[in-house]
């Protein structure tokens, strides 16, 4: 079984305090911690799960500038064999579309099962993953909680409204973007990254991908960012107290008195 796991680079929310840029369409990036994105960490466990069961190889791959090596190494001390860097100057400015773009280079120039990505990365957009697929004219599933092997195929859990699980079977190769709560990612120890710092991590421009730079980057970006805040705050919360049915009698009164009945 051959698994490529799309990884990402993100601030880290954490450890980090958010503000905003001068120009206001950005957060300030300079001096940020980075890390890499929850949603892949869980991804690459399910890979790596998957490859202990049945055999095979996990190669991780991002779309980033020199300092995303850091997010690939941490992912092969967690257990995948291999890493790529897609890293080109034309990738800079990228919509989902031309991340999606850089990816499906990576792709083609492997042969693989299994393509997974997180869920969502720290934009929430959720969408590389199923514009991966499209392009690569493959099967995709979203919030994927849940991975059962069969022969040639998939049997997939994916969250739905109200905590329910929806159930499908899907063909290989195919897409997959990966929920949290799949599993438990493992732990990555100081021994792990050291085992792993000196294996060579191929770089790959847009060119080496077959990718026109004017598809990607901020040329062809369809979606450019405007504007970015952070929301007022409101009044905040009425706490009503009482019992249940007086509760209910004071929210009925609240909508009316607010034209919500």
């Amino acid at each position: 079984m051959e698994i490529l796991v799309c990884v990402k680079r993100v601030p880290d929310s954490a450890e980090n305090e958010i503000v905003m840029n001068s120009a206001g369409n950005d957060i300030e990036r300079d001096d940020l911690v980075y890390s890499v994105n929850e949603w892949d960490n869980y991804a690459v466990e399910e890979a790596i799960q998957i490859v202990e069961k049945v055999g095979g190889t996990v190669t991780v791959v991002t779309v980033g500038d020199a300092d995303a090596d850091e997010i690939l190494r941490r992912e092969m001390a967690m257990g995948a064999e291999k890493g790529l860097l897609l890293q080109d100057d034309a990738f800079e400015g990228s919509d989902c579309k031309g991340i999606a773009t850089a990816l499906k280079g990576a792709v083609e120039k492997g042969k693989y099962d299994l393509i997974f990505t997180g869920a969502q990365a720290d934009e929430g957009a959720g969408a590389v993953g199923g514009m991966l697929a499209a392009m690569l004219d493959l099967p995709y599933a979203s919030l994927v909680n849940k991975i059962e092997l069969g022969d040639g195929k998939l049997t997939i859990g994916r969250e739905i409204e109200g905590g329910n699980r929806e159930m499908n079977e899907i063909s290989m190769p195919c897409v997959l973007s990966i929920q949290t709560g799949i599993n438990e990612p493992r732990y990555v120890g100081i021994r792990g990254i050291r085992k792993v710092s000196g294996v060579e991590i191929p770089v790959m421009s847009a060119g080496d991908l077959g990718v026109d730079a004017g598809s990607v980057g901020a040329a062809g970006a369809k979606v450019k960012k405007i504007d970015y805040f952070v929301p007022e705050k409101g009044e905040g919360a009425e706490m009503l107290e009482g019992s249940t049915e007086e509760i209910i009698d004071k929210l009925i009164e609240i909508l009316k008195a607010n034209g919500g009945l």
